[in-house]
């Protein structure tokens, strides 16, 4: 680990944009690699996607799922199946044509063999329904054999143009679960089971409070009957689609002719869901809690819980300060906390300091000669929450109280970013009412979450991004928004009736 400077972290109120990408660098998350829009996950960024991924499969497993995988290729002819799916991806799609490459006649190299023609094109999967479909049509017979609950950790790749790490990037991971069930009344509950947790990840582990709802017909999953998101508000006010749970209907099941029996013999379509998240979670967790020193991690999601510096200065000190340093770290391990010692030579304590600060760790401890004498130990947080005094980063406490406030400092941070988030959140939303409004919030006061009436059509909601950039990010479930978001009104575009408002953001 090299020693950084922090002003190679460009200040989030320069540039937000160079500040994100500079965070991922300094912290060694990921690389943009030699693949045109693909990227790298390194070590330290794939290690937050591990915790994700448990949090996650630990509350499927809970809920009945199961994994399985499918495979990457997809013929041509399935996505044709279902007209809307095939639409909704068409452009993102990379094909394989051919199967064999051979040297070139000058031996410069290597071309493909015209030879090796697949007989269909095969599509790298953009998203499974089509080929998991394919295989639920040999898995049901008869309601016996219903629900299937399953999902599967995999890549994915759409061709996107214009990419960001972890936000969008050509090739990412995620989970996609698939369901099949035997009456819609079933699939619209896994349907919102599924999106709740979602949000349980979100707000109990990510720190990062979201806004559960419904997309409109112009921004549904192609081939759903209904999507629902859960929106994340950035640093910069622009929203984050952070997890996605749709209701297919039996839209699939008639694509792939996937029938069963029910208990009195009749033959039905089954009735399905998808719902997936994926690495532009680390993105989120970035553009939510991070400052201009830095990546800042929620405890829950910290490969490591925190950091022992050894300071000393001679060789005296240096034995009494690492016997100490052993002990404190076993200690620490016995309560189940991810602990490095930081014991590399040549290295000031300053600059080890902002290695780790960079990199996010919550919590670090120092421990020098005095602090042995004294029975001491002190404890860093890596942020402190505005408005407290500065000095309360720091505790000095003694020795076995210290250890014995590791874990209750960490839930007090998990717990503190969260409400930092919801406070910062609550700060940048407003409710509107007209146009003039609308308008001045984006365009003179730097926007955020907007919760408008609308009644507008597609092509309203079109007229709207061309305006101001926006875009309806959900339909929010009640009872989620400020004072007056659940009332009646009119649609600030159109004037016509609405029932209940929509939030309105920039996006990611």
């Amino acid at each position: 680990m090299a020693k950084t400077d922090s002003s190679r972290i460009t200040p989030r109120n320069a540039d937000y944009s160079k500040w994100y990408l500079d965070v991922i660098r300094e912290a060694q998350l990921a690389d943009y690699s030699a693949v045109r829009g693909c990227m790298v996950i390194r070590p330290n960024g794939y290690a937050i996607w591990e915790k994700l991924q448990r949090e996650l499969d630990d509350r499927f497993k809970d809920t009945g799922h199961r994994n399985a995988y499918f495979p990457l290729f997809i013929p041509v002819s399935f996505l044709s199946k279902e007209a809307q799916h095939v639409e909704g991806f068409a452009k993102e799609c990379a094909i394989v044509t051919h199967h064999r490459l051979r040297a070139k006649a000058d031996k410069s190299g290597v071309e493909v063999d015209p030879a090796s023609a697949l007989e269909e094109p095969l599509v790298v999967r953009p998203t499974s329904e089509t080929i998991i479909w394919s295989a639920y049509k040999t898995w049901i017979q008869s309601y016996r054999d219903l629900p299937i609950l399953i999902n599967q950790w995999a890549n994915i790749v759409r061709w996107e143009m214009r990419t960001r790490l972890f936000l969008r990037t050509a090739e990412f991971l995620w989970q996609e679960g698939h369901t099949a069930h035997a009456t819609e009344k079933e699939a619209i509950e896994e349907t919102h089971r599924m999106l709740d947790v979602y949000r349980d990840v979100a707000e109990n582990v990510m720190a990062t409070p979201v806004i559960c709802g419904a997309k409109t017909p112009g921004e549904r999953f192609a081939g759903a009957v209904e999507s629902f998101s859960i929106e994340a508000m950035m640093q910069d006010r622009k929203a984050l689609q952070a997890g996605t749970s749709h209701y297919l209907g039996q839209n699939f099941a008639k694509a792939f002719d996937v029938k069963f029996l029910n208990a009195e013999g009749k033959t039905e379509l089954v009735y399905a869901t998808s719902w997936g998240v994926s690495t532009r979670l680390i993105g989120a967790l970035i553009m939510t809690h991070s400052d201009d020193t830095g990546l800042i991690l929620p405890p829950k999601l910290a490969p490591l819980h925190a950091v022992i510096v050894p300071i000393y200065k001679n060789d005296d000190e240096k034995a009494k300060v690492y016997g100490e340093c052993e002990r404190v770290i076993a200690e620490l391990k016995t309560q189940d906390l991810a602990v490095h010692w930081d014991n590399r030579e040549g290295i000031s304590p300053g600059a080890k300091y902002f290695d780790w600060e960079v990199r996010g760790v919550p919590l670090r401890i120092e421990v020098g000669p005095r602090d042995v004498d004294g029975g001491n130990l002190v404890l860093v947080r890596r942020f402190q929450v505005e408005g407290a005094d500065p000095k309360a980063k720091k505790e000095i406490l003694p020795r076995a109280q210290a250890l014995a406030r590791v874990k209750s400092l960490l839930e007090e941070m998990q717990r503190q970013l969260l409400e930092r988030a919801i406070a910062f959140r609550a700060t940048h939303t407003r409710v509107i009412n007209s146009i003039e409004e609308y308008e001045r919030f984006f365009k003179e006061e730097g926007g955020g979450f907007a919760w408008v009436h609308w009644a507008g059509t597609h092509n309203d909601e079109e007229e709207m991004a061309k305006r101001y950039q926006t875009s309806i990010r959900n339909i929010p479930f009640p009872g989620q928004g400020p004072a007056g978001s659940d009332d009646q009104g009119k649609c600030i575009l159109t004037g016509k009736p609405s029932a209940r408002r929509v939030v309105m953001a920039e996006a990611y």
